[in-house]
């Protein structure tokens, strides 16, 4: 169950990088569950980490392998988050950099690890491991799709954007792949994402881009409101291309901002049980984190997303929501709400000219915006999130049996 078509369009190679995505049988015996980046001998390479503080193995061996040296591969596997343990999680996540390592003759610190999966289980190194020189041998620069679908858990299909402009004559390229579903709300990043580019970008400045990407577009989404062990997203710069980038480049980060946004919005079409892709538009506020925390309320309250789920006008739950969102003096007679461009709420209560079959008709579409105006400043702010379902309890309910 996911909202739209989902439809990955053209994934434009990233000269410098080469992919592959193979089976371990982690869960599933013939399913692509190992990928292994290769990122050539220059790039430059940025990560953002989840805050979670039961944050998974691989994420604090890649925080110290980031710290020592510029990675040269990245190894992904999905049906094991390697979360919560212990010391043998740790050597389980050294053990898959260590086989890479010596495969390539390249120190350990050069190869980043991540997982993604159940929570609590050691890490089947032997069937990751097993399987990465048959991945390594497999390394080609477009086989993105393949990639996408390697590294998803309870994704219904893979997720990808990718763009390509004209800088200074040259051709520059940005494409991606994600994954997420559920334990969406990355305060950070993403689950997992990993974006590649083309571009010369020395590193601090990849590291400026990419936070100012993250924090536009995987951190405006919330689909549980849950924070997981393992969110990783990593910004890679092979400068193939050999243009030279900083994020003064308007240009450039329009285009990575439009593969940032169109990968997070993907995780939302596509989150457990989703039928619903909606939009929360907080506008005229008087600071950006008033807007947000108003944003995340209506986002995340479990009756405004049953109610969406069911296609039911029920506007006192958003209204309701606005009021408990804990936003200081806020003058109710000032606060506007709407359905798409159908006002629900004016003057501090149902506004005179809306009508149920109005309300009614835009809640029935798969795609819907809610839009609250405070009346108090000149701050807006948007978070996209989904419905709650039947399936998502369904999901989660059955996600270890």
């Amino acid at each position: 169950m996911a909202v739209g078509k989902g439809d990955l369009g053209v994934l434009h190679p990233v000269p410098g990088i080469t992919m592959a995505a193979v089976s371990a049988g982690i869960k599933k015996p013939g399913r692509l569950d190992c990928v292994v980046f290769s990122l050539g001998d220059s790039a430059s390479v940025a990560g953002s980490f989840t805050r979670n503080a039961f944050c998974a193995a691989p994420v604090t061996l890649c925080r110290q392998h980031l710290a020592i040296t510029s990675p040269h591969y990245f190894v992904i596997n999905t049906g094991n988050a390697n979360a919560g343990t212990g010391n043998a999680g740790m050597e389980n996540a050294r053990r898959v950099c260590h086989e890479v390592a010596e495969l390539k003759s390249l120190p350990i610190n050069s190869i980043l690890p991540f997982s993604t999966g159940v929570i609590g289980e050691q890490l089947p190194v032997e069937k990751i491991t097993d399987v990465l020189p048959e991945a390594l041998a497999q390394l080609q620069e477009d086989n993105w799709t393949d990639c996408a679908k390697g590294i998803m858990t309870t994704d219904t299909r893979p997720k990808a954007a990718s763009v390509q402009i004209e800088i200074n004559g040259k051709t520059v390229t940005i494409t991606g792949i994600a994954k997420g579903a559920g334990m969406i709300k990355p305060n950070m990043a993403t689950m997992l994402a990993f974006i590649f580019t083309d571009a010369k970008i020395e590193s601090q400045q990849l590291q400026a881009m990419l936070d100012i990407a993250v924090n536009k577009s995987f951190n405006r989404i919330t689909v549980d409101s849950d924070t997981s062990t393992n969110d990783s997203c990593m910004l890679v710069a092979s400068g193939a291309s050999e243009v030279q980038i900083d994020e003064n480049n308007a240009e450039f980060m329009a285009a990575l901002n439009t593969v940032f946004v169109g990968l997070a919005h993907g995780l939302v079409r596509d989150a457990e049980g989703a039928t619903k892709f909606v939009t929360i538009s907080v506008e005229d506020g008087a600071n950006q984190e008033e807007c947000l925390q108003l944003a995340y309320t209506v986002a995340e309250s479990p009756l405004v997303k049953t109610a969406l789920f069911a296609s039911d006008p029920n506007w006192g739950r958003i209204l309701a929501a606005t009021g408990r969102a804990g936003i200081e003096a806020l003058d109710i007679g000032k606060v506007a709400i709407y359905l798409d461009d159908v006002c629900i709420v004016q003057d501090g209560a149902v506004a005179s000219s809306y009508t149920e079959a109005a309300g009614q008709e835009v809640m029935e579409q798969e795609e819907i915006t809610i839009r609250i105006t405070l009346g108090r400043g000149s701050y807006s702010e948007t978070v996209w999130t989904s419905d709650l379902s039947h399936e998502y309890v369904k999901i989660n309910a059955e996600y270890r049996t």
